[in-house]
């Protein structure tokens, strides 16, 4: 039995542990909050003990793995926590507020030998696998220009919550949802970031609400100029607007939320991939891990990915606060 336990039992925290639950061979024996009413819901629907602390649980259970749904800033303690424990670690995004910490949790799970994912589902969906594909087949050619934007009414439902807590969150929407636009740019075009200048805007907010960033991005040697704009006061409800469009030298590729369009030799073509669910993605990432860390299979959500997104984000906070453009260490 492949013994897990969950760490932020939140509504996120909650629907990973009922996904592993349902996964053959997978059983969730514990869990972790500081909040004594949202340990008691949780042992009363899984019928487990919880703990109030990480090094309370890690000195009472015999665990095979943890899944991390916590605030973003005590990301890096309990998951170094668990590899020390020699436990597999899957984590939501982002993987941690500092560089050096990302660093830090890769070397010490390479050392161990011990799978370390970062919860970034798009690298499980259909439609942003097919903007990869096309970037790759070479339809569009090369590869020179990327425009991104991410949008949702965030701070509205966010600002009274921990995520409105920069001692917790990190940051604010470019850390939370724009994450994951950053982790897509970075995947479909298989590239890593080099520079970067940044604009933020607080909106009268503790954490950043509005974000523009221009990027200079590296594609095997290739040079690609990106712009990304990501805002938490937008209209979409509960799921962000998004697009991601990838200029080439032959042609284009578009993904507006909906419709993926392809452009070259002078001819367009869309297609209308299905949209899947956020549980059905999450039940996939999680399929991932599991059986990444029992050897069945190569981890779809590797960490060093996660790393290039928080050094990203890191190197777009200090170009916002020195307002000047900042080199991106992005290297593992």
């Amino acid at each position: 039995m492949f013994r897990v336990a969950g760490i932020g039992l939140g509504s996120l925290g909650v629907l990973e542990c009922r996904l592993l639950n349902e996964l053959e061979g997978v059983r969730v024996v514990a869990g972790v909050d500081p909040a004594d009413e949202v340990r008691e819901r949780f042992a009363d629907e899984f019928d487990v003990l919880t703990y109030e602390t990480t090094a309370e649980l890690l000195d009472a259970e015999f665990l095979d793995a943890m899944t991390i749904a916590s605030p973003h800033t005590k990301h890096f303690d309990q998951a170094l926590a668990a590899l020390d424990a020699d436990l597999h670690v899957h984590l939501e995004k982002p993987m941690v507020t500092d560089l050096g910490g990302a660093r830090v949790l890769i070397d010490r799970a390479d050392e161990r030998g011990l799978t370390l994912a970062v919860g970034y589902q798009r690298h499980f969906d259909p439609r942003f696998h097919e903007l990869r594909r096309v970037v790759d087949s070479g339809r569009i050619g090369d590869p020179h220009m990327v425009v991104c934007h991410l949008e949702q009414e965030w701070i509205r439902w966010t600002k009274d919550e921990w995520r409105g807590d920069p001692s917790l969150s990190g940051g604010g929407q470019l850390y939370d949802s724009g994450s994951h636009l950053l982790d897509a740019m970075l995947w479909v075009t298989r590239s890593k970031p080099v520079t970067v200048a940044a604009a933020v805007d607080h909106r009268g907010h503790d954490v950043d609400v509005n974000a523009a960033l221009a990027v200079v991005l590296d594609r095997d040697g290739d040079r690609l100029t990106a712009s990304v704009g990501v805002s938490g006061d937008g209209q979409s409800v509960p799921d962000p607007g998004e697009s991601l469009r990838v200029i080439g030298t032959e042609g284009m590729v578009a993904f507006d939320g909906e419709t993926i369009e392809v452009t070259e030799g002078g001819t367009t073509y869309t297609a209308t991939p299905p949209t899947p669910g956020f549980e059905e993605l999450t039940r996939k990432k999680l399929r991932n891990f599991v059986d990444a860390a029992r050897d069945e299979a190569d981890l779809a959500i590797p960490a060093e990915d996660a790393l290039r997104v928080t050094a990203l984000t890191e190197a777009a906070y200090e170009s916002a606060t020195t307002g000047r453009r900042v080199n991106v260490d992005g290297d593992a």
